[in-house]
């Protein structure tokens, strides 16, 4: 048997190098997969001493004969034919630099948001087409397209300066809010792709974001009933956190903050631990979190990070105080109906908070959170008043 996890986890560096060695990024993700299929037949009955060396070589003669039978790439073929094509000469970087270059061609700027988080899967994550069409609810036709305009894009794209690291942890970010479906879990594949971007870069971000991937995760179980129906935080059974993932989560984040180079995955990482160190839901300390977001506005200034502030605030001094916080915003935000419903009803309104729960669930973007909103409100309206 040929082992998955070790081909899933060298398999970026291959792809790396053969970039860096002057191929395309389609034409070298190509020639790695024929690698891999070579594998699957020969390993079994011989395996390499160097998995990952043998996959080098084998991907580089794969794309030599594919330089070969293509005229439009006679000049890299000419260049690529002066070194032994057996065994390519040694070049100069390291696996870890190699797939961090990986990381960031597959968040390039040029990509769109979705195009990126695919093309991520795909090469540095090592998912088929078959399972990210499956994990996004498309079909495997059209997946196949987007990531093959995706690898058109950065085909001639050299990295020959830094890449942007935040566009990668935006990018694995979206990956990891698409939670699980299908075959795959992209919640935990996300995780697994930001442990290694953290033990390659070293960043305080990096570290912020794992940190708040894992204190989310930790709420998973909890997070839904039976039914599929969403449990608010405030009524999850806290008793099925992942303590173990809260205490590692923490872990992480404390020696990110301890370099003294906030970020913002560091300061929602803290929201979410100070939402996990609290035993019951009414022991939150919600005016720490308050001065937390105020941090993340102070960073990114985000309308979102505004509205979670403005229900923070409620918690923390009042819901009139939060109603007033809310004001100051865009009524369009996404959430904010729901934040205002939720608002009134603490501030003991519950007409008017049934009204906005009703306007919230019709502009849900997804159905879970549309039959949530949709109970609420039939919970007031079923409510006698007096």
């Amino acid at each position: 048997m040929v082992d998955e996890a070790l081909l899933r986890t060298v398999t970026p560096t291959v792809i790396a190098v053969l970039v860096r060695r002057g191929a395309a990024f389609a034409a070298a993700e190509d020639a790695v997969q024929e690698a891999l299929i070579e594998a699957v037949r020969v390993w079994p009955g011989d395996r390499p001493r160097d998995p990952q060396g043998w996959l080098i070589t084998v991907a580089w003669r794969k794309f030599l004969d594919a330089a070969r039978a293509e005229a439009s790439r006679r000049k890299r073929e000419e260049v690529a034919l002066a070194e032994d094509p057996s065994e390519p000469a040694p070049v100069p970087g390291s696996a870890v630099d190699d797939t961090l270059q990986l990381y960031f061609l597959c968040a390039h700027p040029s990509l769109s948001p979705a195009s990126a988080v695919a093309l991520t899967l795909r090469a540095v994550g090592g998912l088929t087409t078959r399972q990210i069409a499956q994990a996004y609810l498309v079909p495997e036709a059209t997946m196949a397209q987007r990531i093959s305009r995706a690898k058109r894009t950065v085909s001639d794209v050299r990295l020959n300066q830094p890449g942007d690291l935040a566009t990668v942890l935006r990018v694995l970010y979206l990956v990891f809010n698409e939670g699980y479906s299908g075959e795959v879990d992209l919640a935990a594949e996300a995780i697994r792709l930001t442990r290694q971007l953290a033990v390659m870069t070293k960043h305080e971000e990096v570290a912020g974001l794992l940190a708040l991937m894992l204190l989310h995760h930790a709420r998973r179980a909890a997070r839904t009933r039976p039914d599929g129906s969403l449990v608010p935080l405030a009524e999850q059974d806290r008793s099925r956190w992942d303590t173990r993932l809260i205490a590692e989560g923490v872990d992480i984040l404390q020696a990110a903050l301890a370099r003294d180079q906030l970020g913002e995955f560091q300061a929602q990482a803290a929201i979410a631990a100070l939402h996990a160190d609290s035993r019951t839901a009414g022991e939150t300390d919600w005016v720490q979190i308050v001065e937390w977001y105020d941090e993340l506005v102070r960073l990114t200034d985000s309308p979102v990070a505004r509205l979670n502030r403005a229900v923070a605030v409620g918690e923390a001094d009042g819901p009139r105080a939060g109603l007033a916080a809310l004001a100051e915003l865009d009524p369009t935000l996404p959430r904010f109906t729901a934040a205002a419903a939720y608002l009134h009803e603490r501030d003991g309104d519950p007409a008017t908070a049934a009204r906005l729960y009703a306007d919230a669930a019709r502009q849900a973007s997804n159905l879970a959170e549309r039959d949530h909103l949709t109970r609420q409100a039939a919970r007031l309206n079923a409510t006698p008043r007096g």
